[in-house]
């Protein structure tokens, strides 16, 4: 079957690797390069056939990864940290590059030799950086987006270097040679700039109005491709036409449609190309170097992890983020395996400096996720060796936090509260990790602190000694139990309402001493099940004693061991509450211009007047004095008979 077969033997094999590495909570990437080594030629075994052939197809991976990157690039990810990520990194990729010029020398290596190793060093792993954030449920904090906007420069950073080692490997190119490869590389992307801003949408739209989604994956991969070939012919990078390509596209209306549409492919072919670099992979070689690899991974992940600390200090970043950021970002990424193809091809590098570049990348990127599980160990400690930091804040009163109450979390939920609290001028304080929330609760003009609230010195910012409640959003039992130690050890008289996922959630939390454990979906359903009784006509009577049982049952388990019965006493006695009505007045109302004392409702019906609602403005409890006027909805309670007798007494003309 020739590469036919060799493709179903990588297929069969990255499967098997991609089981094992999600078992072990690695990245896919890692069980596709070591089911290349089992199936390439250096081990026994089932063995690809024409490795060659399955390094062109790997060439397609290349590309549909940087289309896919161009994609996804979008200047707005920067913003919030650009001064780090625009500035800091190339000041990272240059000193890595110096200090693996010095190393690659140390090494015996030549000049040009050397120039790749840093080159290929100074680039950290965005894929294994990305999964680990995810896993830890850290996407969207300050640490994470200094890391991200980072990893895009450094992304960004691949195209030219792709442009310019090459030429360096050429002891006779010189200059020259690179001087024409980057006015070549201007003069394309100006051209794919302006003409394909003009021309890719066009084409999108039209394939787009025949509403066929296997067409418009043809036009997008035939887009990335092509462009990408008409670059090679040009004579630049196929890649960095592809990714040029993705870059126009991604300004378009139909960019994220491409990219969902384009990923599955480029994983496919990313695969093929990943596997490919397994299979160039000698074990023999790391058997015989493994000292060598290892004191080199030591000594790059050292440099690098200081490097990134110190750069996250310089441009002001305190905290956790330095210790975060050095540990997130000091592996070998995967696009060091894609220089490193290019430098094998032009002999820029031999054979055992490839393998050493591979082992030494893949054993950084094996130790990531534990590395960066420190970053929190390491915090601890550094706060009890030195002074704390000063923890930043937004919109906090000039007279201080007292009587208010803390929002742990500034999610959709915590800022749903907020709201609420804010109409009711009632004091409070939003506690959030993730930059993000914070940002949108800055924005919002609520009061915010920025850090972690299962920490000390974060409830000491939140004046907890002085608060009248807690009110914990977030749905992780771990992190609200976290919570709720630390801030009974300050407090231990303190009210705190949470969150809970379910019936063994909310018991463990009571057993943490929380004062109520709300279950959202079961709420949710309740109201659900609520509404829909009353489209269905049920009396009210009914509905309220079905959902007075619903909760008893639900929560009864619950409370008998460890709250007082009086809860229960008081859901049992909901049922006995009188029903409320609302009446809308209606231009000929009897009751228009006059006012509640005037009207008599009170002694003319038997009802009372709870509530009103006139242009959105809520009024509890109105005084005597309020005149009815038009298009108002009035709350009356009381028994039927006489909130019948309202209804009729609002409608006299």
């Amino acid at each position: 079957m020739g590469v036919a077969a060799d493709i179903i033997i990588i297929v069969v094999a990255a499967l098997i690797g991609a089981l094992i590495a999600q078992r072990l909570r690695q990245p896919l990437i890692l069980g596709y390069i070591f089911a290349g080594i089992v199936v390439g030629p250096y081990t026994g075994g089932v063995t690809v056939g024409d490795i060659h052939e399955i390094e062109l197809l790997a060439e397609i991976g290349v590309a549909l990864l940087l289309f896919a990157l161009g994609l996804e690039f979008s200047l707005s990810e920067l913003k919030p940290v650009r001064n780090i990520a625009l500035i800091g990194t190339p000041v990272q990729i240059l000193l890595t590059i110096i200090a693996g010029y010095y190393l690659g020398r140390y090494l015996g290596l030549s000049v040009v030799s050397a120039l790749w190793l840093g080159s290929l060093i100074s680039l950290s792993s965005t894929m294994v950086t990305l999964k680990t954030l995810m896993s830890r449920g850290l996407v969207g904090t300050l640490s994470s987006r200094v890391m991200i906007g980072m990893l895009i420069v450094q992304d960004l950073a691949v195209i030219p270097m792709m442009i310019i080692l090459p030429q360096l490997s050429d002891p006779k190119a010189g200059l020259p040679l690179v001087a024409i490869a980057v006015i070549k590389s201007v003069v394309f992307l100006l051209v794919m700039l302006y003409v394909g801003r003009k021309v890719l949408p066009w084409l999108l739209a039209h394939v787009a109005r025949w509403n066929s989604r296997e067409l418009f994956i043809l036009s997008i991969t035939a887009i990335g491709l092509g462009v990408g070939y008409a670059t090679y012919l040009f004579g630049l990078s196929f890649a960095f036409g592809a990714f040029v390509a993705g870059m126009v596209l991604s300004e378009s209306d139909y960019g994220h449609q491409a990219l969902s549409d384009i990923i599955p492919l480029r994983d496919i072919f990313g695969l093929l190309f990943f596997t490919s670099v397994g299979m160039l992979l000698d074990p023999s070689f790391l058997l015989a170097n493994w000292g060598k690899i290892l004191s080199l991974v030591f000594i790059i992940a050292l440099f690098k992890g200081t490097l990134f600390s110190l750069l996250a200090l310089l441009f002001g970043y305190i905290n956790i983020v330095p210790i975060a950021v050095g540990l997130g970002l000091f592996q070998v990424g995967e696009f060091a395996f894609v220089l490193a193809r290019v430098g094998l091809e032009t002999r820029a590098i031999d054979q055992d400096m490839y393998s050493l570049i591979l082992a030494v990348s893949v054993l950084s990127m094996v130790l990531t996720p534990f590395a960066a599980d420190m970053a929190s160990p390491l915090y601890r400690l550094k706060k009890r060796l030195f002074r704390y930091e000063s923890i930043q804040t937004e919109n906090i009163p000039p007279s201080g936090l007292h009587d208010h109450v803390i929002i742990a979390g500034g999610g959709r939920v915590g800022q749903h509260i907020a709201q609420v609290l804010t109409q009711l001028h009632l004091p409070f304080v939003i506690i959030e990790l993730n930059h993000q929330r914070m940002v949108e609760c800055k924005t919002a003009a609520f009061p915010v602190i920025y850090g972690d609230m299962s920490q000390s010195t974060v409830l000491a910012v939140s004046k907890v000694k002085t608060a009248r409640l807690l009110l914990i959003t977030t749905p992780s039992v771990v992190t609200s139990q976290a919570i709720v130690k630390q801030a009974h050890t300050l407090r231990p008289e303190l009210h705190i309402i949470v969150r809970a996922e379910g019936i063994e959630q909310a018991r463990a939390l009571y057993e943490s001493g929380v004062y109520m454990a709300v279950l959202p979906e079961m709420e949710a359903g309740l109201e659900i099940a609520r509404q829909a009784l009353f489209c269905l006509e049920v009396p009210v009577v009914a509905i309220q004693q079905y959902t007075d049982s619903v909760r008893q049952q639900l929560y009864a388990p619950i409370y008998q061991s460890s709250i007082d019965q009086q809860l229960l006493t008081s859901l049992g006695n909901i049922k006995n509450m009188l029903e409320i009505s609302w009446v809308a007045l209606e231009p000929h109302s009897h009751l228009i211009s006059k006012s509640i004392q005037e009207a008599a409702i009170r002694t003319r019906t038997g009802a009372s007047i709870v509530a009103i609602i006139h242009e959105k403005v809520f009024y509890s409890n109105p005084k005597a004095d309020y005149s009815f006027q038009v298009g108002d909805l009035v709350a009356v309670v009381g028994n039927q008979q006489e909130r019948n007798d309202f209804k009729k007494l609002a409608e006299i003309s």
